[in-house]
């Protein structure tokens, strides 16, 4: 028995007389050109939107912005690649009209076009509300850590430099300004749960709980999450345009300062409270939860009846410190589950009346949504989209190009899940 054979190379064929032909009629070619159709181009600051009357005509920026989404939602992010692809690919050829721009203009418009990227992604999520898709109760937010491109070497060079510039800099600021800085400052070392200490930026998503489609991002350098929480709220509810929001996020966003910002705008926070235990004596000893605090009087109450007033206060970290008299400790009963030292000192946060009312809200229920709505986005960014959870363009703006067609990418694939591609198609061309 021989082997499955193909059809001869000089056999005649009956192909489909066009491109259009080829793709059917709800793929997803067909959404990122209607998409991009509908697109005002010129008003969201992409250049050469209108031809010049005079010179060597240039590329239309909707063609670009088609090439990328489709590459990015075939994780295909690679300029040249893009190129390569530009020349084969059936799908590209129909969508793109055969056009087989330059590696270096592709490349170009994504380094120039970030915020205008950003604001056919806003464009995007104003229309899915204003087909009522965006219900707007509630929100999770979440960060997760993304490789720069920058080398754990050149971090760290650049670290010390930037410490040597600051001994300058309190030395004599003339000296100082003869230095050159590094071409890349943004990236910093950062903690992933996979590869330790890395280069990396902390991306920030907003996530709408009934849609899944992320509202609202941010590429940031900061490390941790826990001063995100009021700038992501803020910009979620500009986004969704509601007077009250839910906002929902793992113990890494409690934060009391920032907790009670967002109280004061009407946005409802459900944060489990991080907070610390006393861990004198192997942890055996009495947390401060047995301490009452006395709002009138400023003190607080110790089970054994003495009253602990205000010793101290720290400003940068908005904690208060109250300390019990040595007599009264020496006395009491209760001294060797309470201290190992001459007077029990409790700490007591300023906003600890937020972040109780933030910690009752973190229901299981409320985390259960957390983790459906937050985690699976990040998830397609990072291996569905990316491929691999890596940037290839230096600089915070570099990054938050390529995360801005990421996102866009992200929502447009949503929206094909929740109204179907030929519903979605008809729905985003006019009339």
């Amino acid at each position: 028995m021989g082997h499955i054979t193909g059809e001869g190379r000089g056999q005649s064929a009956l192909f489909p007389l066009s491109l259009d032909d080829l793709l059917p009629a709800d793929h997803a070619c067909r959404v990122i050109d209607a998409f991009v159709s509908g697109l005002d181009l010129q008003a969201l600051g992409f250049a050469r939107s209108r031809p010049a009357a005079t010179g060597r005509p240039g590329y239309d920026p909707g063609d670009l912005l088609r090439l990328y989404l489709y590459g990015y939602l075939q994780q295909i992010r690679s300029s040249r690649r893009l190129e390569t692809e530009c020349g084969r690919n059936i799908e590209l050829m129909w969508l793109l009209g055969r056009l087989v721009p330059d590696h270096k203009v592709i490349a170009e418009f994504r380094r120039l076009h970030g915020e205008a990227v950003a604001g056919a992604g806003a464009t995007l999520i104003q229309w899915a509300k204003a087909q009522a898709l965006l219900q707007g109760d509630w929100v999770a937010i979440d960060g997760s850590k993304f490789r720069a491109v920058s080398s754990k070497r050149s971090v760290a060079a650049r670290d010390a430099l930037a410490r040597y510039l600051g001994e300058l800099d309190a030395a004599d600021a003339a000296e100082s300004s003869a230095v050159a800085a590094h071409p890349e400052p943004e990236a910093h070392f950062m903690r992933s749960p996979n590869e330790g200490k890395i280069p990396a930026y902390n991306v920030q998503t907003a996530v709408e709980a009934t849609t899944g489609l992320i509202v609202a991002h941010e590429v940031t350098t900061a490390a941790g999450d826990n001063r995100q929480l009021l700038p992501m709220a803020t910009k979620a509810r500009e986004v969704l345009g509601t007077q009250t929001l839910n906002i929902v996020a793992d113990a890494g966003y409690s934060n009391g300062e920032q907790a009670r910002a967002c109280e004061e705008q009407n946005l409802v926070v459900h944060v489990p409270a991080n907070r610390s235990v006393n861990n004198q004596g192997d942890g055996t000893l009495m947390d401060r939860r047995a301490f009452i605090y006395d709002v009138d009087q400023d003190v607080m109450q110790c089970p054994g009846g003495a009253t602990l007033v205000r010793k101290q206060v720290h400003r940068a970290t908005r904690s208060v410190h109250y300390a019990a008299p040595v007599a009264a400790c020496g006395a009491c009963a209760l001294k060797g589950q309470c201290t190992t030292a001459d007077r029990r000192i409790v700490t007591r946060h300023r906003d600890d009346d937020v972040l109780d009312r933030m910690h009752a809200r973190a229901t299981p229920e409320a985390m259960r949504l957390r983790r459906c709505t937050v985690e699976r986005p990040f998830a397609e960014l990072k291996y569905r989209i990316f491929g691999l959870p890596r940037f290839l363009l230096r600089g915070t703006r570099g990054a938050a190009s390529e995360m801005a067609i990421a996102v866009m990418a992200f929502n447009l694939k949503r929206l094909s899940s929740l109204l179907g591609r030929g519903q979605f198609i008809r729905q985003l061309q006019p009339g």
